[in-house]
């Protein structure tokens, strides 16, 4: 004789996890095999009277290889990363996260950016980007007649 059952659709869905799984895979998969993320330029942007103030962090930059463009309302910012060469006899480099290469952003602004009153200072890692409004884009409402 055969005993009767309550049936529960999701009753197997339940007993599959993921991350319990597969673990004993991730166990098998080196370190350096995974995939690292690739880094962003981390962003500040303040709304003042004058117009907009940007601070873009840019750690391990030389100033020579920060490049700035406006473009009306769009700033684009441009960092090229650069390795540093210091192998010292006996040592040997086992695993290096830090990036190395470029890295951009560019963002759009509300309004034009007035480019004879811009300014870019770059200093200790932060470059910071003085942006004022062009004259003229203010906004005006308009009657209804």
């Amino acid at each position: 004789m055969r005993t009767l059952a309550r049936w529960a659709p999701f009753r197997d869905l339940v007993r599959y996890d993921p991350l319990v799984d597969f673990a004993p895979l991730w166990k098998e998969v080196p370190p350096d095999a995974m995939p690292t993320p690739q880094p962003m330029m981390r962003t500040d942007v303040a709304l003042t009277p004058a117009g907009y103030v940007l601070k873009a962090d840019l750690p391990g930059v030389a100033k020579e290889d920060v490049a700035v463009s406006i473009d009306g309302n769009t700033v684009s910012i441009t960092a090229e990363v650069k390795r540093e060469k210091e192998e010292k006899e006996g040592e040997k480099l086992l695993r290096s996260e830090r990036y190395f290469g470029s890295v951009s952003r560019s963002m759009t602004m509300p309004d034009d950016i007035d480019l004879n009153r811009a300014e870019a200072v770059f200093e200790n890692g932060v470059l910071t980007l003085t942006l004022p409004r062009a004259p003229g884009g203010e906004v005006r409402k308009l009657p209804i007649h």
